[in-house]
């Protein structure tokens, strides 16, 4: 349990938020549209004082939603699905002048300790990540069996056979409770089942197959004649990879669709709003996130996962949000965006999946 640190709750019994008003709410103007002066959440966690020392966290949050309170119970939700009547809360201060507080500060941070000026506050290529890989094999083993986790990923995982090996034993053992991707990532791991190659390339030596470049159509092809993904691959006999593993072991995945999408493939929610849906359900789960070599796909989910979870023992506890790339753009996206809590890893996708591998076998 030592790799989930403790929250510290604000202390209601200060001067200025046990002066604090209640919270006021207007009624929506219409379907999808807030009244002026809403309030949008961040990913901190955020309490609404319903009066007489009464505060309320929002157990269920998420950056640039709005709250919907009723009956002494906070909603939060995209603005888009809010409906006409619904009561909105209203109110751009935070610190409790209208009866909202955001606490941004229930968690230790490292940068808090470190003085008013330090080097390396953020994650580069320059940055030793021992203590990054050592802190998440910890986290990892905990929410195996204490909470959700979730991985994002790129298709890059599937080019390479042992990343892709590493990943289907994260999935067969346990460390990955949903899958999000788009149709590359699925199409590219069926097709290593199939023909093992990713964008023809064989997997393990890269060798450029004959007409290899035909490969990942013929796999949508063939899912596509078959009606659907776990049809194909119990029909076609596909005998390992990320996507039979998630079948085998009864783990849900997202596959988010694109303009580019070739297919796409049986089960790819080509509608952005329903795949933000689908992929909300377990934000609002998820204890720990992995994105993995995709990023715009981790800059949408990052923009959908609180950095806190409220657990059924009413414990709050932090998300931990990995970003694993080459680069920082997708680390200093997210925290230009709010989520200050995305810890970068810089390393190519093969090189850290095979590192969690041997770590946690």
């Amino acid at each position: 349990m030592s790799a989930i640190p403790a929250y510290t709750p604000p202390d209601f019994s200060r001067p200025d938020l046990a002066a604090a008003p209640a919270v006021r709410t207007e009624p929506a103007p219409a379907d999808g549209v807030l009244p002026r002066g809403f309030h949008a959440t961040s990913n901190h966690p955020e309490y609404l004082h319903l009066g007489g020392g009464d505060w309320l966290l929002a157990r269920e949050s998420r950056m640039d939603a709005a709250m919907v309170l009723r009956g002494g119970e906070v909603q939060v939700m995209e603005p888009r699905l809010v409906k006409r009547a619904d009561p909105v809360v209203v109110g751009r201060s935070e610190d409790g002048e209208e009866g909202i507080y955001v606490h941004s500060t229930g968690f230790p941070s490292p940068a808090a300790v470190a003085g008013k000026f330090a080097f390396r506050t953020r994650g580069t290529r320059e940055t030793p990540f021992s203590r990054s890989y050592d802190e998440l094999y910890a986290v990892l083993r905990h929410d195996r069996a204490h909470g959700h986790i979730v991985w994002v990923l790129g298709p890059a995982v599937a080019f390479d056979k042992d990343s892709r090996d590493a990943m289907e034993f994260m999935v067969e053992h346990g460390y990955c409770h949903a899958l999000l991707a788009g149709n590359a990532l699925a199409t590219h791991d069926l097709e290593a089942a199939r023909f093992r190659t990713g964008l023809g390339q064989d997997i393990y030596t890269q060798v450029l197959q004959p007409h290899g470049h035909y490969n990942h159509l013929d796999i949508i092809n063939e899912v596509r004649l078959h009606g659907s993904i776990p049809r194909a691959i119990r029909e076609l006999g596909l005998p390992d990879g990320i996507i039979p593993a998630c079948e085998r072991r009864g783990v849900p995945y997202v596959l988010a669709g694109s303009i580019r999408d070739d297919g796409p493939l049986p089960g790819v929610i080509s509608d952005a709003c329903l795949a933000q849906d689908a992929m909300r359900v377990h934000a609002r789960r998820a204890t720990t996130v992995i994105a993995l070599a995709t990023q715009l796909h981790t800059i949408a989910f990052g923009n959908m996962v609180p950095g806190y979870h409220v657990t059924a023992e009413d414990v709050v506890r932090p998300v931990f949000f990995y970003v694993v790339d080459m680069t920082e753009f997708s680390t200093d996206k997210l925290a230009n965006r709010g989520s200050q809590q995305a810890v970068a890893i810089l390393t190519n996708a093969q090189d850290f999946m095979v590192n969690l591998w041997h770590n946690l076998k």
